[in-house]
């Protein structure tokens, strides 16, 4: 499935117009404009620059053979037969990245979550969520194909994974 950006068009007085995108020329584009940004401003003898890679959604329950499931709703255990499994990650985004970081000048510490974040469908708010702050309706609750949310990760596990991972990573630089 091809997924396109949107970018807007400015004049003098305002937006005039919306253009779609390629999610991986928009991807590539603005990861290209960061890079030379750090290349431009960063001085690595006095800092360190980290970045992270993708986190998964994980809209499609098929993908872990719970053809009844309603995307992350009511998981509670991690993807356990990794052999042949696929949640939806874009790995041309995640070539993308990879290129753009390998040509970069400037010594980038990677840590590449994406993989790891697949296996956890079970580490989504699902129908906790509080879309705009608000707390879902008990209605809301009760229509998880409408409402779940399996793209923010604010669970206990696997946040905390990834910040003990980034704080392997600047202890090992020190």
């Amino acid at each position: 499935m091809e997924m396109a950006a949107q970018s807007l068009l400015f004049a003098q007085d305002g937006v005039t117009d919306y253009v779609d995108i390629d999610q991986n020329v928009a991807y590539e584009s603005a990861l290209k404009s960061w890079a030379k940004w750090v290349e431009e401003n960063v001085d690595p003898n006095q800092t360190s620059v980290f970045f992270s890679s993708l986190a998964p959604s994980h809209m499609m329950s098929s993908a872990w053979n719970n053809t009844n499931g309603i995307m992350c709703f009511n998981e509670t255990t991690p993807i356990v037969n990794t052999s042949t499994f696929d949640v939806g990650t874009n790995q041309q985004l995640s070539a993308i990245l990879d290129n753009v970081v390998r040509s970069m000048k400037i010594p980038i510490q990677f840590l590449n979550i994406t993989r790891l974040s697949e296996y956890r469908k079970d580490a989504h708010t699902s129908i906790y969520a509080a879309p705009g702050g608000k707390l879902l309706t008990q209605e809301q609750k009760a229509d998880p194909a409408r409402y779940a949310d399996c793209v923010h990760w604010c669970l206990p596990g696997l946040p905390d994974t990834w910040n003990e991972l980034l704080y392997t990573l600047i202890i090992y630089q020190t």
